[in-house]
């Protein structure tokens, strides 16, 4: 038989909570963005901006059998409405071609570090409570391109996946070494908001795969 998985307990507190809301509005904001390009009307803005605010999260909390957030808290549905509103409000000059591309990369920070810590507060182990956080991170984004018939953000070069990932894992890394929620929880979260920064100014990314020979 094999030994059980160690876990950790993770509580969260009004650090996480923050960086929660925080990734809902930036990614409510980017659904209301991408509605925004297409020109349609504010019920559509409101539309994709719940649903890439709240998407990833409502996976994950699927898959870990808790309650999906949004339904038993009014708070972060009222943050995508006001993202989107926001959003409708201000001139679109305000908005630059890649607003999009950076409010996506804190809500992936914000959303990675935050989906592995509430991951880790049901038991979760923390390997799979990474792969949560990159669920969380990613999910909502890729329903929005979807929706919006645009090719889906896994498919740009640049590094996304690779950079929630490395934000939900080095927060489950530093919870296993010790360090206090909020100290890791804003540490990962700006470090992997700095690696896909990074990516979307250097172009970085991972070698694509080639057929042998060529």
């Amino acid at each position: 038989m094999l030994p059980p998985t160690p876990t950790i307990a993770t509580h969260i507190g009004p650090v996480l909570e923050a960086l929660s809301l925080i990734g809902t509005f930036v990614f409510g904001a980017s659904g209301a963005l991408a509605a925004a390009r297409l020109r349609q009307t504010l019920v559509t803005f409101a539309f994709f901006a719940l649903l890439t605010g709240v998407g990833g999260g409502t996976v994950r909390d699927l898959l870990i059998d808790a309650p999906v957030f949004w339904i038993h808290d009014p708070a972060p549905s009222i943050v995508c409405m006001a993202a989107a509103i926001t959003v409708w409000i201000t001139p679109r000059r305000w908005w630059s071609d890649h607003a999009l591309d950076w409010l996506d990369a804190i809500g992936l920070a914000a959303f990675a570090v935050f989906g592995a810590a509430k991951a880790m507060s049901f038991g979760v182990p923390p390997f799979v409570a990474g792969m949560m956080g990159v669920v969380t991170g990613c999910v909502g984004g890729i329903m929005r391109d979807t929706l919006a018939g645009e090719p889906s953000i896994l498919l740009r070069p640049e590094l996304y996946v690779t950079a929630a990932a490395f934000a939900s894992g080095l927060f489950v890394l530093l919870r296993l070494a010790g360090l206090d929620v909020p100290v890791a929880g804003v540490i990962a979260a700006l470090l992997g908001f700095g690696l896909r920064a990074l990516a979307i100014r250097r172009g970085l990314g991972l070698p694509a795969y080639k057929e042998a020979g060529e």
